[in-house]
């Protein structure tokens, strides 16, 4: 099986062959065609359903996957928010999302000031590419729980629909 992932960022793409283990994973860089922070569940859906669309379209007999960070409000907080979009070889999206942690205030002011939750992070953190790694989710569960580990929960969300899907 040959599946796409519109992603070039190692976590994400770590993920999905966390789950498909048995898949040919092929990472291609695509847009999501959402703000490069998006800001609710609904817009990070859209992001990772467009990411998927993209690498559907790429091959018919082909599984096309997106994976999108956003953040959504929820009772005056912002919370980190994660979808992922599975299309099949029939053109049927299947959707998940994961784990939500709300984010510190410092953090979510600088969010609101228009910086994408990854430079914020960076400095936050004091470290380097923390999108790439351990992301946000790492760093305030004191890495008990990582972005990959995130994004792979989503992807085994995505991979038990499409299973049931087959059957």
């Amino acid at each position: 099986m040959k599946m796409y992932i519109g992603s070039m960022n190692p976590a994400k793409i770590k993920a999905v062959k966390n789950a498909f283990p048995e898949a040919e994973v092929v990472e291609i860089d695509v847009a999501s065609k959402v703000s490069l922070q998006p800001f609710s569940d609904e817009e990070t859906m859209e992001g990772a359903v467009n990411r998927a669309r993209e690498c559907a379209s790429l091959n018919p007999d082909s599984v096309g996957i997106g994976l999108e960070g956003g953040v959504m409000e929820l009772n005056g907080e912002l919370f980190l928010c994660n979808w992922g979009a599975l299309i099949n070889e029939k053109g049927h999206t299947f959707l998940a999302s994961g784990a939500r942690i709300p984010l510190p205030e410092e953090v979510a002011a600088q969010l609101e000031k228009g910086i994408e939750l990854g430079e914020v992070m960076d400095v936050y953190s004091q470290r380097k590419d923390v999108r790439k790694k351990e992301g946000a989710v790492g760093i305030f569960t004191n890495e008990l729980v990582s972005r990959e580990e995130m994004f792979t929960h989503v992807m085994k969300l995505l991979k038990g629909q499409y299973q049931f899907q087959q059957q």
